[in-house]
């Protein structure tokens, strides 16, 4: 049987899953379970960095490290020693997965520093766990309606320790067009205000999607805050601004949620046990996860058009980390969320057999896409953000500002893959 790795078309699945009350408890402990894993992990690795740093061959210490180690690779020293996680509603797959996540975090830190080393997981309003699909029968075949989770039908699912539950979601074309699905990671997580989800890590040895014909169309994309993008073909799409036109309901709701905290700690009351905090809690989670979804919903469509009438996407590579730190221009660059538009249109490509590319952006608007002539060599003539139009001294060309900038991420797109 050919692992997750293996197989060479992967696929995640999303859907909106509604358990029972004991299921919703039984998610509650397995999330508990998965983080005290978790920081139980931390906590060693923490430790033994203080002991290492003693340099003395002291014995007491050096047994400890010894100790200390054992419990780090051993996988069923936590169950062992901690006999809540024996219950029989605990996924055994909750405590590994937990495990693999931990050192996913260390191998994301070595690979790219500025992430941070894994940290202490707070309890939060949140619940999450990960468990795996496993396949032991020989005599059925592998595929998304056999092993520990499967579908049942088209609108339940059996999850190991939860068993049935009922599902939605738009996955429906899936199980109707292919039975040679595997089913692996799966994250079974819960949001701020109480909406259940699954999420599966699908695999198959045939495409989930038909590639898109081509178009033998090629475009550059200029990214901005004024506008949310510019064509090289001219066309300019608008921002939406999802965050400034809730701003102000949102500002009022904290307030109003601030003042419920306040009023909850000066009568000694848990936050908890505070329905009023909890309520207002709510409606703020609901606000903004309400513009989450605006915005990722406003980013696939785009990312979709593109995608389906163009062959090659070109778009400038952008730091958005280091373009925050201008306190101008820091709220619209969040609003916009360019860095998950970027993401989408890259996996968007190799999913319908298109090509994107990032550039370097330097220069592409100061440059001229007609004569290459480039603005800056001289304090006066460089363009500054109020220049939204411009004609070149070398050439006289008349630029929209934007338009001229796509043109020429466009051409370093096609330089690049030359």
């Amino acid at each position: 049987m050919k692992t997750m790795s293996e197989l060479k078309y992967h696929y995640g699945l999303k859907m909106c899953i509604h358990p029972s009350t004991k299921q919703k408890q039984i998610i509650k402990m397995n999330s508990d379970v998965s983080r005290a894993v978790y920081n139980a992990m931390v906590a060693i690795d923490k430790e033994l960095y203080q002991l290492k740093q003693v340099k003395l061959p002291i014995d007491t210490i050096q047994t400890r490290i010894a100790e200390l180690e054992k419990r780090k690779k051993a996988q069923n020293y936590l169950a062992t020693h901690y006999t809540y996680m024996k219950h029989p509603y605990i996924d055994s797959h909750c405590r590994s997965m937990a495990m693999r996540s931990y050192k996913a975090a260390w191998n994301m830190f070595r690979k790219v520093h500025n992430v941070g080393t894994p940290n202490f997981h707070k309890k939060t309003y949140e619940e999450k766990y990960q468990t795996s699909g496993t396949y032991t029968s020989k005599k059925k075949p592998v595929n998304m309606w056999t092993g520990s989770i499967r579908f049942v039908d088209n609108k339940h699912i059996n999850i190991p320790k939860l068993g049935i539950i009922r599902v939605s979601g738009s996955y429906r074309k899936l199980l109707d067009n292919k039975d040679d699905i595997r089913i692996g990671t799966t994250t079974i997580s819960k949001n701020a205000f109480g909406i259940y989800y699954v999420s599966m890590q699908l695999g198959s040895d045939t495409p989930f999607v038909k590639e898109l014909p081509k178009t033998n169309s090629q475009v550059g994309i200029d990214l901005n805050t004024d506008n949310f993008l510019t064509t090289s073909e001219g066309n300019v799409i608008a921002n939406p601004r999802f965050y400034r036109t809730i701003k102000g309901r949102l500002a009022k709701a904290q307030r109003k949620l601030s003042r419920r905290q306040v009023r909850a700690k000066k009568e000694g009351r848990s936050l908890r046990d505070s329905k009023n905090y909890q309520k207002q809690r709510i409606v703020v989670s609901k606000l903004m996860n309400k513009v989450r979804n605006q915005r990722n919903k406003f980013l696939d469509e785009m990312s979709i058009t593109l995608i389906k009438n163009h062959d090659l996407v070109v778009a400038e590579n952008l730091r958005s980390k280091n373009m925050l730190r201008n306190h101008a221009l820091a709220m619209s660059i969040s609003d916009v969320g360019w860095r998950t538009f970027l993401q989408k249109l890259e996996y968007k490509a190799e999913l319908y057999g298109k090509t994107f590319v990032t550039v370097n952006p330097k220069n592409t608007t100061q440059t001229c896409s007609e004569c290459g002539h480039v603005m800056g060599t001289k304090d006066t003539d460089k363009l500054t953000l109020k220049d939204r139009s411009w004609a070149c001294p070398s050439c006289n060309t008349y630029h929209i500002r934007d338009v001229n900038a796509a043109k020429n991420i466009l051409d370093k797109g096609l330089k690049q893959l030359a």
